[in-house]
């Protein structure tokens, strides 16, 4: 057990942690990301004598990247078991991706294992162990690659992520790393240290151990300096965010997600890319950078009501439709116009009462079941086996009736009065032979069923057309 300690190191992180404490419920438990390593080590010290250990649990992600990571997980158990704290842990796979950096990569693993383990654990909030050097280092590293006011803003000492089951709360922010490793010598904590902090291929460690000193030396109040700089820009950013709220709430289209193109475009440039920025956000995308916004403001512009706009970002695609922008999942490189059909090879099925037929090359399934003969979408099972099934592309041109005795429309005319945008068409259509049966978003031709005069107590079949994310 660890000695008690009454140093000027040991009272500034108490009453550090006891005012975090203060603000939660009496019965409100906590999480702690406890690497191991110095910092998080003292602030599960300090949560422990503050609050008591029947209120916090230690929560430990293996990454897997260094051959040590075993043993800094049994560490971790110890030492949360020494001191009677509730301890879980679980294995992460990093991506190791050409062009994706590992730190953030083994960043963004952390942080979702720690929301579902919060989750799992029905936490009140996650504490992290983040101090004033790591804002300093922050800051620098945002004002290197050019970030906006959001990135200069850095850590905030409470915050509540889009999709994160819990607030993150950082105790320490305030006080200066060397403060911690007084406390942490004061009280006789053991931590670990990872071998990979030292390697300055990294951004950050190599601001930490060559770029760091050299501004202590010449500007020892720098960390303040930088906390202030962050503190401003947090400050402005929620103004433009409070901006961006009014302008979403002018502009958002009829559909949910969806906001009007005229009234994004009334807006000047950098009012429009505060919108989008913020609106990005509000739909959990990740922020992209000021090049890809203003391709997109010049493409909205000079497209003016075609539907050409082609701005992928984050395996979403930027769309425009009767006035409306949205995001969709998928690549805006796929077909956008009536003009640029894709052809796939025809899939045939010698229907005998399956309830389903998946068409990979068009990401989606054909579902058939069941259904009462009063049924406004049904058909005879009979029209399904009277010749093959044949699925194939649009090749423009074709025609079917939505009612028995209603008019011939083009399926063109069909997408268009149902407001289905033209990259949604590219759907596969169902023949019954040459005889066209089935459309998807549009239904069933009434044109290849009108001279068909079902047995009695025959069976009626409804057709559905089910995307692969939409499959049950």
């Amino acid at each position: 057990m660890t000695s008690s300690a009454d140093t000027p190191a040991d009272r500034l992180v108490l009453d550090a942690v006891g005012v975090v404490f203060g603000a939660l419920p009496d019965d409100a438990r906590l999480a702690i990301a406890f690497s191991g390593g110095v910092d998080s080590t003292v602030l599960l010290d300090a949560a422990v004598r503050v609050g008591g250990a029947a209120r916090c649990i230690a929560l430990h992600v293996h990454h897997g990247l260094s051959p040590n990571a075993d043993e800094w997980l049994a560490h971790c158990a110890g030492f949360a078991h020494e001191r009677s704290v509730e301890f879980a842990s679980v294995h992460v796979d990093v991506s190791r991706a050409t062009g994706v950096s590992i730190e953030a990569a083994a960043r963004d693993a952390r942080y979702r294992a720690l929301d579902a383990l919060c989750a799992q654990h029905r936490v009140h909030t996650l504490w992290l162990a983040q101090h004033a050097d790591d804002q300093a280092e922050t800051v620098l590293l945002q004002l290197l690659r050019g970030a906006g006011l959001a990135g200069l803003a850095a850590m905030a000492p409470e915050y509540s992520p889009s999709g994160a089951s819990v607030t993150r709360v950082r105790p320490l922010l305030h006080l200066l790393r060397a403060q911690l490793e007084q406390y942490a010598h004061a009280r006789d904590l053991r931590w670990i240290d990872d071998e990979s902090n030292a390697d300055t291929r990294f951004a950050r460690n190599a601001l930490r151990h060559d770029v760091l000193p050299a501004l202590a030396v010449h500007f020892p109040g720098f960390r303040d300096a930088l906390a202030r700089t962050a503190a401003h820009a947090a400050a402005a950013q929620r103004l433009l965010d409070e901006l961006a709220r009014v302008d979403l709430q002018a502009a958002r289209g009829e559909e949910e997600g969806a906001l009007s193109r005229d009234a994004l475009l009334a807006l000047d440039d950098d009012r429009a890319a505060n919108l989008l920025r913020y609106w990005m956000r509000t739909l959990g995308l990740p922020a992209a950078s000021t090049a890809r916004l203003t391709d997109a403001l010049r493409q909205l512009r000079e497209i003016g009501d075609a539907h050409t706009l082609r701005v992928d970002h984050a395996g979403q695609a930027l769309r425009s439709y009767r006035g409306l922008i949205y995001w969709e999942a998928g690549d805006s490189a796929d077909p956008a116009d009536e003009t640029a059909l894709v052809e796939r090879a025809e899939c045939v099925l010698a229907w005998r009462g399956e309830s389903v037929w998946r068409l990979p090359q068009w990401r989606g399934t054909f579902v058939f079941s069941d259904a009462s003969a009063e049924a406004s979408d049904a058909i005879p099972a009979s029209a399904l086996t009277r010749a093959p099934l044949v699925a194939r592309s649009r090749s423009g041109g074709e025609r079917m009736r939505c009612m028995s005795n209603g008019p011939s429309r083009t399926l063109k005319n069909l997408f268009q009065e149902r407001g289905v945008p033209s990259w949604k068409r590219d759907v596969p259509l169902l023949f019954a032979g040459d005889i066209l049966l089935f459309v998807p978003l549009i239904g069933v031709n009434r044109a290849a069923i009108a001279e068909s005069v079902p047995a009695t107590n025959a069976r009626y079949i409804r057709i559905e057309w089910r995307e692969d994310l939409t499959l049950a």
